[in-house]
């Protein structure tokens, strides 16, 4: 398969790692958003073509274009995309808005080509553990508690530099919780509330948040975002149900007394973006809706903007 690769950041470097250890994968061209990293990036990894420009790059010949690119550029990208004619994987979030996810659920519809969203939590073989669990009836989850906290007090990315677009702990970083805790459950987020603190004086965002969520069954989810976390950095997910706890931290899983997990055999590789993107290919490839379509992943988005009319700013 000849996929492009759009954007060269830190997310496109674990894209590009992870084609790389998949068989019959060609990344064909490179589309970035600086010149100078752009021409680096595909220098350090051997990619032929790059551009600046995602509308020439959609003229070349190849099946797929993989999207890691600013938020605020997703839905239009990738319904630019698959108006060329090519299959699509984009980065978390599909959107930053309700009306734009729907409007790239609707492309799809029309065009009939794969647009999966990297909802990679569903991927990672911890989470995939728990999944299975519940699935085979072995657990119950009863309440998920999530911390997802960073150190980002400037408007800087993963790699230190400075960005063109400002980051969301709702619209960007919650989408995780929210998608993983209605796939977890198999079932509907009816309700749910969002509070948050105060706003940054330049970056115009709130550097903290909490979000609470349940199901109909009557599972919660609890989730605590902040961007003044001065500590160890990433998301961790404690899942709390009827037959154990068990501590998510990526790719790992612990037991409530951090005993760790034999996940040894749970998938081909122990790299939830590898089995993610895996996953894009193979649905590609059978001609079949993937785990994480944009169609599974709006219900998270509906819940996202639920959240934002909730939300409670403190006086």
């Amino acid at each position: 398969m000849k996929i492009i690769l759009a954007g060269e950041g830190a997310i496109g470097r674990r894209h590009i790692a992870a084609l790389r250890r998949i068989d019959d994968v060609e990344v064909v061209a490179l589309s970035g958003g600086v010149a100078e990293d752009t021409e680096a990036f595909a220098a350090e990894f051997e990619i032929d073509r790059w551009t600046t420009d995602l509308s020439q790059a959609l003229t070349l010949d190849a099946d797929a274009v993989i999207l890691a690119t600013p938020t605020p550029l997703h839905a239009a990208q990738a319904i630019e995309t698959m108006r060329s004619g090519k299959h699509v994987l984009v980065e978390i979030p599909m959107a930053d808005n309700l009306a734009d996810s729907e409007e790239l659920v609707r492309v799809q519809h029309e065009t009939g080509l794969t647009a999966m969203v990297c909802h990679t939590r569903r991927f990672n073989p911890s989470h995939q553990w728990i999944h299975e669990r519940i699935t085979r009836r072995e657990l119950k989850l009863q309440h998920l508690v999530v911390e997802t906290f960073f150190f980002r007090r400037e408007n800087r990315n993963a790699m230190g530099k400075p960005r063109t677009w400002t980051d969301h702990l709702l619209w960007h970083h919650s989408c995780h919780t929210v998608d993983l805790f209605g796939y977890q459950t198999g079932e509907p987020i009816t309700a749910g509330w969002a509070q948050q603190g105060p706003m940054h004086p330049e970056l115009g965002i709130a550097m903290d948040m909490t979000i609470g969520m349940n199901v109909p069954s009557g599972a919660l989810c609890t989730l605590s975002l902040s961007f003044n976390n001065d500590g160890p950095l990433g998301t961790f997910f404690r899942y709390i149900c009827d037959n154990g706890t068990y501590i998510a931290r990526y790719d790992d899983l612990v037991d409530g007394y951090d005993n760790p997990v034999d996940l040894s055999g749970a998938a081909v590789s122990n790299d939830g973006i590898e089995l993610q993107d895996r996953e894009f290919i193979s649905a590609v490839l059978e001609g079949r809706e993937p785990n994480a379509s944009v169609s599974q992943c709006l219900g998270a988005m509906q819940t996202i903007d639920m959240l934002e009319q909730t939300l409670a700013v403190p006086a």
